[in-house]
């Protein structure tokens, strides 16, 4: 996917990334308020407005996940992206990281989409998504310190500081 020579990720590659990592936090800091909601009209009550307010916030961040994440792709695709920094092991865990990173925040919203329209399976299925972004999240975090302390070869500058 990436291009010849690439050094390193634009500024708008950077901002999408810490935007889109942004959006995913809150995304699964505010979840349970979907579950509030549903679970008050299966009782025919009323939501709080806080609920209301958090599950309609999720809905239309999910959204705009989703929207990045296409911006995000065609970005990679058109402008490229620095090679693996490390071969081996190291070099296929990430890429194959990145991919289902990919996959995961694509599938994620459309999945939440399919529910929110349709219920039923859709909404297990985007369940399942909580606990597999968590864990990318945290091997991502652990493979960025790795990086930077032990092999010390310059990839988390890559995604701090934009190529020129």
């Amino acid at each position: 996917m990436g291009k010849k020579n690439v050094t390193g990720y634009t500024a708008l590659q950077l901002i999408l990334h810490w935007l889109i990592a942004a959006f995913v936090i809150l995304q699964l800091v505010f979840v349970e308020t979907i579950g509030k909601v549903v679970d008050a009209g299966e009782r025919d009550t009323m939501p709080t407005s806080a609920d209301r307010f958090l599950a309609d916030l999720h809905y239309w961040v999910g959204i705009a996940l989703l929207a990045l994440m296409a911006l995000r792709l065609w970005l990679r695709a058109s402008r490229g992206a620095p090679p693996v920094a490390q071969g081996g092991w190291v070099g296929l865990a990430g890429k194959v990281s990145h991919a289902t990173f990919y996959i995961v925040l694509i599938l994620m919203p459309v999945s939440g989409l399919l529910a929110f329209y349709l219920g039923g399976l859709f909404g297990e299925a985007h369940e399942l998504g909580k606990p597999a972004l968590i864990v990318l999240i945290s091997l991502h975090a652990v493979a960025a310190l790795y990086h930077q302390f032990w092999l010390k070869d310059g990839t988390l500058r890559r995604i701090l500081v934009p190529r020129r």
